[in-house]
């Protein structure tokens, strides 16, 4: 008994020293962090972002059990809106990190973070906040899944990337709004125009499904962004450019869990798929999805049967 209550002792200690040890890690991350971003909004404490990650999650949690009973709501005209607004906001700030970018002589094989004022290194960093404060907005993704019963589409890739890329990015802005930065979220902004403009209109109706031929396109452009965001980063470390390396070895790491992810949700998507199915559905951030859900009866897959759903709730 004392040996166990000498060993639980241990174990306490162990604990202690640990949780100190990262409290006085974070104070001292937070003297080297950007000044210059420190009072804009939701910036002066991770709490914030903290606290809406878990709402999301408990939301993942009880929005399922509330809308079990309940018929499912249409949110045509939500999604319509919401959508393209999406691409406005994904235009603005690959624009932005564009145009602030060149201006400043941005290199986009090497490029340091300034932490100076300048016009242009500001508005690069603010254009990185509105980036992290599209991730997010795109929480909405799974609200709107989950009102509409579309439970199947919240996977473990959708749940992965929503919640991580709004975690990251707060960490991001942090500390490196800048400098190499400016890269992925280049690409991948850009890249959710075409995504969210592919939602928008497939929103419009089903009319519009002849137009979106190139929906399993996405996926691909998505996983081809996460090999380049791989070899730009891995080709920084190689040449030791001077851009941290803590976020050189994230971004590798993060990506290749995506590339493994977005690898398995096409091979069962589009490879597994009977050549003579048709109507497949829309890729959403890593998951299938119809977006359009205003059809009165609808058809849908499940367990290998064709099975009728019921009339949905309209806005």
């Amino acid at each position: 008994l004392r040996s166990l209550i000498t060993s639980n002792g241990r174990a306490m200690e162990v604990v202690t020293h640990l949780v100190n040890d990262t409290v006085e890690f974070y104070k001292w991350s937070l003297t080297i962090a950007d000044k210059r971003v420190e009072n804009w909004p939701m910036m002066s404490s991770s709490s914030p972002t903290l606290a809406i990650s878990c709402l999301y999650l408990i939301f993942l949690w009880a929005g399922p059990r509330y809308m079990q009973d309940r018929q499912p709501f249409t949110l045509r005209k939500t999604l319509i809106v919401y959508n393209f607004s999406m691409v406005v906001l994904n235009f603005y700030i690959a624009k932005e990190l564009l145009l602030a970018s060149r201006a400043a002589g941005y290199s986009y094989l090497c490029q340091p973070v300034n932490y100076s004022n300048d016009v242009n290194e500001v508005r690069i960093a603010s254009a990185l906040w509105w980036y992290y404060i599209s991730k997010g907005v795109e929480f909405l993704d799974t609200v709107f899944f989950i009102l509409r019963k579309k439970f199947n589409q919240v996977s473990f890739l959708h749940v992965y990337h929503h919640c991580t890329m709004f975690i990251l990015w707060w960490i991001g802005i942090k500390w490196v709004p800048g400098g190499q930065s400016f890269f992925g979220a280049t690409i991948n902004s850009s890249i959710h125009v075409l995504m969210y403009g592919y939602y928008g209109l497939a929103a419009l109706g089903p009319h519009m499904q002849k137009y979106l031929w190139w929906k399993k396109y996405l996926t691909i452009i998505q996983m081809i962004q996460f090999h380049v965001t791989i070899g730009h980063a891995g080709y920084s470390l190689y040449t030791g450019c001077p851009f941290p390396c803590w976020m050189q070895w994230a971004l590798i790491g993060y990506a290749v869990t995506f590339i493994i992810l977005f690898a398995n949700f096409y091979y069962h998507a589009y490879r597994r798929k009977p050549s003579s199915h048709k109507g497949g559905k829309p890729v959403a951030n890593g998951t299938s999805a119809v977006t359009n859900g205003h059809c009165n009866m609808e058809e849908v897959e499940e367990n290998g049967k064709r099975q009728k759903k019921g009339r949905a709730k309209r806005e």
